[in-house]
């Protein structure tokens, strides 16, 4: 069981001031989303932590460029899920990385990997700033000091944004950057904004522009308001833009921008290459790399992995396959993903032989099965709600084995909530720079509870509070 340390605060009385407007979106659907508590890790799990994260991170990176480099457009759209549309793009990228969210489960088997968030990670204010002003609270209330892991994340994201524009800047792309999201999605919006004062901070000129504001001229330039955007951050997957059109003249403004990428007359962050690695077709492609190191200097004249990375990716990594066979034959419990499953959706475990499927239901309306209300319509809601749920359950499928996750125990407005830990850990420019703890079922759903991340040291004594 993790321990969890509530703070001595109700949540009405952390969520006001600035720290109301930084996170305006501490509640979400109605129900608390951060949490008045703080989830305790000791230090030596943290530098663990930090070690292998930076060292997962360089494998990823390898084989990204692998795919790059040596695997046909076939293989990407096919085993990877990636659109034709984007594979322009991503052949010709070579901007810098930018930002990535793994997600890790840690317990008494050990630490894994599970995934990586490499296209729009979010929860980014979360670690930057309200871990900071929640251990300030705590330590403030009980005179006993506790460390933040992502207290360095601030400068982190300064640092990866001076690297990114001048690469950007030498392409003659200039220093001026746009940031866009739906300015109606508030954690999106403020996630933004946040990043956005970062690169500020850097030393950058930066706006805000919605994205129903950006207007495109195909082979020529992305606007905003007649200005011309050379750099774009979008908190928009790439994965739902190259389908985009514009409603009244069907034009594929999608493509038309992935046209430009690719023409390198617009920088993106983060860069496109980076879909290689958010497709979850990746892990299984990572993992038969791996299985076939000895065989990979037939095909390009090296070996891809070293030692070293050999043992990372065994003691960190989990065998990922595109069929679930090797799993079934044994009775091996495992987890099926959908490629570009966010949220827990498209996500569903296999416990052995008994299909014991937990499917991210519980980031959707209730089901009517059984209500006595099947002959109704559905409302709007429902309707976008199993609009939701086709869309991900019907895209391809990677099958993973499943990691047991560590229980943890929380306080909320409702009482108390028996759930699972999963630690996101953001990986900036390459270097761990913080860390995003989530509390919630066994498929960890957009309802589930940040609780932010304390490090006691390896002397200190801390009182257990559940």
């Amino acid at each position: 069981m993790r321990t969890m340390l509530h703070l001595p605060y109700g949540h009405e009385e952390i969520f006001t001031g600035e720290l109301e407007r930084t996170i305006p979106y501490h509640r979400m659907y109605g129900k608390q989303y951060c949490l008045p508590a703080l989830t305790l890790y000791e230090e030596s799990e943290m530098e663990e932590l930090r070690t292998a994260a930076e060292a997962v991170d360089r494998i990823y990176r390898k084989v990204m460029q692998f795919v790059q480099d040596y695997l046909p457009d076939s293989y990407l759209v096919e085993q990877l899920g990636i659109h034709p549309g984007l594979l322009a793009a991503i052949r010709r990228d070579d901007a810098p990385q930018g930002i990535t969210r793994q997600d890790w489960i840690l317990g008494a088997d050990g630490l894994k990997c599970i995934e990586n968030n490499a296209d729009t990670p979010t929860g980014i204010p979360e670690a930057a700033y309200l871990e900071r002003e929640l251990l300030r609270l705590q330590n403030e209330a009980t005179k006993v000091t506790y460390a933040g892991p992502s207290r360095g994340m601030d400068e982190t994201l300064r640092r990866m944004f001076k690297t990114v524009m001048n690469h950007y800047e030498r392409q003659g792309l200039g220093t001026e950057a746009v940031f866009t999201c739906y300015d109606w999605h508030l954690e999106d919006r403020h996630n933004t904004e946040y990043l956005m004062r970062m690169c500020r901070e850097a030393g950058f000129t930066v706006c805000f522009a919605p994205l129903h504001e950006l207007e495109i001229v195909p082979g020529e330039g992305l606007y905003h308001r007649d200005r011309q955007v050379h750099i774009l951050y979008r908190l928009y997957p790439l994965e739902y833009l190259i389908h985009d059109e514009e409603e009244e003249s069907g034009v594929a403004v999608g493509q038309a921008l992935m046209d430009l990428a690719a023409a390198r007359r617009l920088g993106l962050i983060n860069p496109p290459r980076q879909m290689i690695a958010q497709s979850k077709g990746f892990t299984a492609t990572l993992w038969s790399l791996y299985e076939r190191n000895e065989q990979t200097p037939e095909y390009c004249g090296f070996r891809l992995f070293d030692d070293e990375e050999l043992n990372w990716i065994e003691r960190y990594l989990l065998p990922t396959y595109f069929e679930p066979a090797p799993f079934e034959q044994n009775g091996t419990p495992y987890v099926a993903k959908g490629y570009w499953g966010r949220e827990g959706k498209g996500t569903a475990l296999h416990e052995g032989t008994k299909a014991d499927l937990q499917t991210a239901a519980a980031a959707m309306p209730p089901s009517l099965d059984g209500l006595g209300e099947a002959d109704r319509p559905l409302t709007e809601e429902e309707q976008e709600a199993e609009q939701i749920a086709a869309y991900y359950e019907n895209q391809p499928k990677i099958y993973q084995r499943l990691w047991p996750m560590q229980a943890a125990e929380v306080l909320t407005e409702e009482g108390r909530y028996a759930g699972y830990l999963l630690t996101g850990v953001f990986v900036i420019g390459g270097t761990f720079a913080g860390v995003l703890p989530r509390i919630g079922e066994k498929v960890t759903g957009d309802m589930a509870f940040y609780c932010a991340a304390a490090v006691r040291e390896a002397d200190a004594g801390i009182k257990q509070d559940n």
